[in-house]
């Protein structure tokens, strides 16, 4: 297939006549380069008009300034020795220095072979590189252009935050020709593609030059809009949990969002408090059976909302969710990642299972790098209950997500807008606020399997759902539930939740990390608020 050049490349991707190409002081070449590797280097130079395989500079993608690592495939098939691996290592540096977002965009073959193991340990050096800029916050995304395999795949190509591939670009680890050479047979087809790599849950899109430039923009543009560090004000009022002796600074909501006890605000329009709220009357059993109609609205309308939304894929670890959604998203004016269990296609199908709850725990990782709130969207009628769920650690993920979202050092949000059965709706529960549909519900089984347990009968849902005080009021009393949408909208569409939502966002700040990037004050008050539920 056709290669980018470098120069369309980077005059596609940028702001016109932003890039500004660094000068990079290249490492001398190896003492012990033959005459003839010699005799190659300058011919890839003449050839390709650049000192090297990989070029750094400046750039702004609709005004956000980022550095940008460019390979150049016309030297010596991109391939990354000494020299090349110094200049990607300072381009990961001086980003970190200048705490500014880096752009990627591989071309490769992999580790030089003229060098030997001393260029193969450079992969090292990169792969450190990488680490100590993401620590810092900074996004990185990459767009895998055709080929890029090898040891460039193995560091830099497959360390960002969100991967992008050039459609239909090879795209894998051991290279065709050698593979085959190797095992006397060509590598399956289609394997070893962008799109190949994103329906497995490798990278996240195969999508083409002319789109790259407006996800990156959006990806951006979210990561800009995270909340502002909050700043204390005298006689401002607390939040639940908070005592006097805590300064504002540390309070992630306003008192004002506070709803538990009943207050309404006119800005959360179709909203009430939780105690005391004034909403139709319905039974447990119809709240599960709304939540189970073929049309209801869930996560996908929710975002369809949002000024800007930019859906990822898998966990970057092979695995695809069937039943949930991961997005980065503006929601307002307020950047957050999305986890949405999808009701949708759980109702053709899919369940939640162990890669639905490893993707949700990728948008945990995300937000706390990059310090966005978290959103989750709870609708499930219940986990997979299978042989593989239970070999693929469906337990074990329950687990992790419950305990890495209590935490997650940024604020966080739980939507309850349908369904909640089981421990894949716990699993994204423990939220410093939590907004809820009116007929959304909670429970530890389907109505019908604890009537099982409980009567051996499954005629008896309706009885256990009542029983088992399972409704967003009953969750409300006990304070579980914040905002209770008493708009019966609440129940037919997503403007109501979306409306919360939004006023919550709106309300949020980031927290002062400490040293260990974790906020204490921030966790104190979600522990606090989980261990006084009321009886």
């Amino acid at each position: 297939m056709p290669r980018v050049p470098a120069d369309v490349l980077l005059q596609t991707l940028l702001d016109p006549g932003s890039w500004e190409p660094w000068p990079a002081e290249p490492a001398p070449t190896p003492a012990t380069a033959d005459p003839s590797y010699r005799q190659e280097l300058a011919a890839a130079a003449s050839e390709s008009g650049e000192s090297e395989s990989v070029v750094i500079g400046l750039g702004r993608v609709a005004g956000q300034q980022v550095l940008v690592v460019v390979s150049i495939f016309d030297f010596l098939a991109g391939s990354v020795g000494r020299r090349a691996a110094e200049r990607i290592v300072t381009a990961f540096d001086r980003a970190a220095d200048l705490a500014l977002p880096v752009i990627g965009l591989p071309t490769s073959g992999g580790t030089r072979m003229q060098e030997g193991t001393p260029a193969f340990l450079q992969m090292i050096n990169i792969a450190s590189a990488v680490r100590r800029h993401s620590r810092l916050g900074l996004p990185y995304v990459v767009w895998l252009r055709h080929p890029t395999t090898g040891g460039v795949f193995a560091t830099w190509g497959s360390l960002a935050d969100i991967t992008l591939g050039q459609p239909q670009a090879l795209t894998g680890f051991l290279g065709p020709r050698v593979y085959e050479g190797l095992y006397g047979e060509p590598f399956p087809i289609g394997v070893q593609t962008s799109e190949g790599l994103t329906n497995a849950g490798v990278i996240d899109a195969a999508l083409p030059l002319e789109q790259v430039r407006n996800t990156v923009a959006s990806c951006l543009r979210i990561w800009q809009a995270r909340p502002n560090p909050p700043v204390a004000q005298s006689g401002a009022r607390l939040g639940r949990g908070a005592s006097a002796a805590e300064p504002s600074v540390g309070n992630k909501f306003d008192a004002q969002q506070d709803l538990s006890s009943g207050q309404e605000r006119g800005d959360e329009q179709g909203t009430r408090g939780g105690k005391g709220a004034s909403v139709s009357e319905t039974s447990a059993w119809d709240a599960v059976l709304a939540t189970r109609a073929d049309r209801r609205p869930g996560v996908t309308d929710l975002l369809d909302r949002a000024q800007v939304s930019v859906t990822l894929s898998g966990t970057g670890a092979g695995e695809v969710a069937g039943a949930t959604q991961l997005a980065l998203a503006l929601i307002g004016e307020t950047g957050c990642v999305v986890v949405g269990q999808d009701g949708s296609a759980q109702r053709d199908g899919a369940r939640i299972g162990p890669a639905d709850l490893r993707v949700a725990r990728r948008g945990m990782a995300l937000a706390a790098k990059w310090r966005l709130p978290f959103v989750s969207i709870i609708d499930t009628q219940g986990g997979e209950l299978s042989a593989d769920a239970e070999s693929g650690a469906l337990a074990g993920e329950i687990a992790r997500c419950l305990a890495d979202l209590s935490e997650l050092p940024v604020p966080t949000i739980s939507v309850l807008l349908g369904g909640g059965a089981g421990g894949a709706a716990l699993a994204l529960l423990p939220a410093d606020r939590v907004i809820a549909a009116a007929d959304a519900w909670v429970t530890p089984l389907p109505p019908e399997g604890a009537a099982l347990i409980r009567h051996r009968d499954v005629g008896m849902a309706a009885q256990m759902a009542d029983e088992q005080r399972i409704t967003a009021q009953d969750l409300a009393a006990i304070g579980a539930v914040d905002v209770l949408l008493a708009d019966p909208e609440g129940s037919a569409g997503v403007a109501a939740p979306y409306a919360a939502l939004q006023a919550a966002l709106a309300n949020t700040t980031t927290p002062v990390a400490a040293a260990d990037g974790t906020d204490a004050a921030l966790l104190e008050r979600r522990r606090q608020r989980w261990r006084r539920l009321a009886p």
